[in-house]
């Protein structure tokens, strides 16, 4: 990597990623995501997209996968043994496809139960529900309807906008 360390809000470094002790699922991966910046993980099936976005999380564990070699920090502190709640409070927000929604709360519910992980934050305000209302419009028409009961779309929306009231970095 060689842009300047204080510039990257994330930073990966030769990283290897090994499932239930001999399955390498990633070796020698490096990206950088400078301040301000987007960028795309793009890959095939099977390519290590959502092993590389579970890494920098620290959501491996839950599957058996271990972080082998190499590092990740995020703004510029070492992410290894931060726990992923200990990560979401610093602005690190995995969305993971699956609809990860609590299907017996309501849209607005799911949103104030993503208002958790603001505690103990620094200078992050109110939560901004209609962030959330403009990027999905219809959210705001079904916030008083379950989550269970929105289609497959609405719920990875939801999901998306509880990422969004976390207040990602």
């Amino acid at each position: 990597m060689t842009q300047n360390a204080t510039d990257l809000v994330l930073e990966v470094n030769n990283i290897e990623v090994v499932y239930n002790k001999v399955v390498q699922a990633l070796r020698g991966l490096s990206l950088a995501v400078p301040r301000g910046e987007s960028v795309a993980l793009l890959g095939s099936n099977g390519a290590g997209k959502s092993t590389t976005l579970k890494a920098i999380s620290n959501l491996l564990p839950l599957e058996d996968g271990l972080l082998a070699s190499g590092s990740i920090r995020f703004c510029g502190q070492d992410t290894a043994r931060l726990a992923p709640q200990q990560l979401v409070r610093r602005g690190v927000s995995h969305v993971m496809e699956g609809r990860h929604v609590f299907e017996d709360l309501t849209v607005e519910e799911n949103l104030v139960a993503s208002t958790y992980a603001l505690s103990g934050r620094e200078g992050v305000g109110k939560p901004d529900f209609d962030l959330v209302y403009q990027c999905f419009p219809r959210l705001f028409e079904r916030r008083k309807g379950l989550a269970g009961y929105l289609s497959g779309g609405e719920q990875q929306m939801l999901a998306i906008g509880r990422a969004l009231i976390a207040r990602p970095r």
